[in-house]
C-alpha cells in the first residue's frame, strides 16, 4: 500500500516552524508556514478529529501566504480548554483569543474547514457570546474563507440517516465504560468506514495516502469527552447561524460532489452574509484539501490578492 504524499515534494519546500501560545489557561501547539514578510497572513482552522497535517496540501500551494495553522484544543498536539467547554463557544473564544496572539494588527484572514468553517465563522460573528456570559467583540481581520463549509446542521441534512447512526454510535461510547468507549470512538474500522464513506476520488493511490492520512490522525483526540463534546457541536450546528452577523468580506470554497455540504446549501448560504462570494471546485467532495487542494489554494488566493491592502 502506497502512502507517499503527493504533495510530499512540494510540503517540504514549504518553511515552517512550531511554536506555543498560551490561551485560556492553556496552551495551543500551532504551525507556522511560510515567510515572515508573505505578501498575506492566514490562521488556518482544521476540521473535526483532525489536525494541522490535514492542512498542509492547501497551505504548500499558497506560496505568497504566511498561515498559522493550530490544533484545536484536544486534538493532534493541543491539550483540551481547562475550563471551557469544547462546543461552538468555547472554540469561538478560543479562535478570538488566537487571532489577538498571532495576528494583532488585524492584518490576517481567519480561515476554517469544514467544522473549523463553524468556529472561524461564529468567532467573527459580532453578536455571538464565548463560552463565558460575557459578550466579546468581533476581532479585526481582513477576510474570512470558508473551505468545504457546513451549510446546514447534519441532523437535518441530506445524509442525516448517517448522521443519526453516527450520533448512536457516539452515544455508546459515551454510555460504556470510558477506557471501552474510547477505544470504540478510536477503533480503526470506525475510521476507515468514514475515510470511505468521504473519499470521491478514483485515482486509488491518492485514496490509499487519504486512509492511511486518516489512520495516522484521524484518532489523535486527547480524551473521550473532548471528542464527544466536540462531535456533537459539530452535528447540531452550521454555518447559517451565524453567517449573517460576520461583516468581514467571505469567501466560501465549495466542491461539486460534497454530499456532506452539497452545492445546493451552499448557494444558498452564500446569500446569508452580508458580503461574501462562491467558488465551487469541480469533481471533488468533502476531502478537498486533500483530493484538490490547488484548486481549493487557487481560489483562495484570488480572493486574497482582490481584499483591499490593510
Amino acid at each position: 500500500m502506497s502512502e507517499t504524499s503527493p504533495y510530499a515534494s512540494v510540503i517540504a519546500r514549504v518553511p515552517v516552524r512550531e511554536d506555543e501560545v498560551a490561551l485560556r489557561g492553556g496552551r495551543t501547539r500551532l504551525w507556522i508556514y511560510g515567510a515572515d514578510d508573505a505578501a498575506h497572513r492566514i490562521v488556518f482552522l482544521h476540521g473535526l478529529r483532525g489536525d494541522h497535517h490535514g492542512l498542509e496540501p492547501i497551505v504548500a500551494h499558497l506560496p505568497d501566504a504566511r498561515v498559522v495553522v493550530p490544533d484545536l484544543p484536544g486534538f493532534g498536539q493541543s491539550p483540551p480548554l481547562p475550563d471551557d467547554p469544547h462546543d461552538v463557544g468555547g472554540y469561538a473564544a478560543w479562535a478570538r483569543d488566537l487571532l489577538a496572539a498571532v495576528a494583532p494588527a488585524g492584518d490576517a484572514v481567519l480561515a476554517g474547514h469544514s467544522f473549523g468553517s463553524i468556529v472561524a465563522t461564529a468567532a467573527l460573528a459580532r453578536s455571538q457570546p464565548p463560552a463565558s456570559d460575557e459578550t466579546e467583540p468581533a476581532p479585526p481581520v481582513r477576510g474570512l474563507v470558508l473551505v468545504n463549509p457546513i451549510a446546514a446542521s447534519a441532523l437535518a441534512g441530506p445524509r442525516v440517516v448517517v448522521t443519526r447512526l453516527a450520533v448512536l454510535y457516539h452515544h455508546l461510547a459515551a454510555a460504556l465504560p470510558e477506557h471501552v468507549g474510547t477505544a470504540l470512538l478510536r477503533h480503526p474500522v470506525m475510521t476507515r468506514v468514514a475515510s470511505v464513506a468521504m473519499a470521491t476520488t478514483g485515482d486509488r493511490d491518492l485514496r490509499r495516502w487519504i486512509h492511511a492520512e486518516h489512520d495516522r490522525y484521524f484518532s489523535t483526540f486527547a480524551d473521550r469527552r473532548t471528542l464527544l463534546e466536540a462531535f456533537h457541536a459539530s452535528v447540531g450546528h452550521d454555518v447559517g447561524e451565524f453567517a449573517g452577523a460576520v461583516t468581514a468580506p467571505t469567501l466560501l470554497v465549495a466542491a461539486e460532489r460534497d454530499d456532506i455540504a452539497p452545492p445546493a446549501a451552499q448557494r444558498a448560504l452564500v446569500g446569508r452574509f452580508p458580503e461574501a462570494r462562491l467558488a465551487m471546485v469541480p469533481g471533488t467532495g468533502h476531502l478537498a484539501h486533500y483530493e484538490t487542494p490547488d484548486a481549493v489554494a487557487a481560489a483562495m488566493s484570488e480572493f486574497l490578492t482582490a481584499l483591499p491592502v490593510t
